[in-house]
């Protein structure tokens, strides 16, 4: 029955059309934001896990910028314990030319002592950002090793824990095995050999300590390496739950903006009936 009272066609097309003049607002929206879960009113599940993976990210990327200074203060103090085996195997010379006799103790023990403050200095020099790897105190806050942020792990809803690397210094002042401002003065071949053998003892002291680094450079660097693929993975990740198709929501779009031009014409015929009716009378 067709009433002029009650238009149950208009209001079946006004529904529809509303309803689909709000479907296309919200695909709208994704659009323009490139977000399909955007707030947790869009979907609360997914978005409260974007948004702890995201605290995740942000974390990723402070434990990365600790990383990269730790591997350039680990790279800095390896250098300087390579350039002191340098000067170790220049004295090291010296100390075999002395022992050879006939040659001036003086000049060579001068020599000496020059290279033995040149080590001294590199010590007291080789720091980044404060931090010197090769003193007893690195910092001078008492600390005797460097302490690097490497990761954070999670298990389930429990909290991040921070995972660390450490680098202990490798304290050319104050280790036995490098006591390089008493070694023996050279005055003739006798103390000439007694300086070699602490020579050596220093020198492969210098080695060890400078491979020792550049392995703990190496080990942060790769660290850093695998944090940044790992970061960039739980990007993808967020924005696999919570960005929006673009495609697939421009396809969205156009069959809403067809469906809408659709129901604004249904409406309008819906609208004409009365009038028909009108026409009879």
């Amino acid at each position: 029955m067709t009433s002029i009272n009650t238009n149950s066609g208009a209001l079946t097309a006004l529904q529809m059309l509303g309803g689909t003049v709000e479907q296309r607002e919200v695909v709208q929206e994704d659009i323009a934001t490139g977000k399909e879960v955007d707030t947790a009113k869009d979907n609360a599940a997914l978005w409260a896990i974007s948004q702890v993976m995201e605290v995740d990210v942000a974390g990723f990327a402070a434990v990365s910028g600790s990383l990269t200074l730790g591997e350039a203060t680990a790279s800095v103090a390896a250098v300087g314990a390579e350039r002191m085996t340098d000067v170790l195997l220049e004295m090291k010379q010296l100390t075999i030319i002395a022992g050879s006799g006939a040659v001036d103790y003086g000049k060579i023990e001068a020599q000496m002592a020059q290279k033995t403050e040149q080590l001294n200095s590199i010590i007291s020099s080789t720091q980044f950002n404060g931090v010197n790897l090769l003193k007893t105190d690195i910092d001078g806050a008492g600390n005797s090793s460097l302490t690097i942020a490497s990761s954070m792990d999670r298990t389930g809803s429990s909290a991040a824990n921070l995972a660390t690397i450490s680098v202990d210094s490798l304290n050319f002042e104050g280790s036995t095995s490098f006591d390089i401002n008493n070694r023996t003065a050279i005055t003739d071949p006798a103390s000439a050999q007694m300086a070699l053998s602490e020579i050596e003892g220093f020198l492969n002291f210098a080695i060890e300590g400078a491979a020792s680094l550049g392995a703990s450079a190496s080990k942060i660097s790769s660290q850093n390496d695998f944090i940044g693929k790992l970061s960039d993975s739980m990007e993808l990740g967020i924005s696999a739950i919570t960005d929006t198709n673009i495609e697939q929501a421009s396809v969205r779009l156009a069959t809403l903006n067809a469906q809408q031009q659709l129901g604004g014409l249904s409406l309008s015929i819906a609208n004409a009936s009365p009038l028909s009716l009108l026409a009879l009378t």
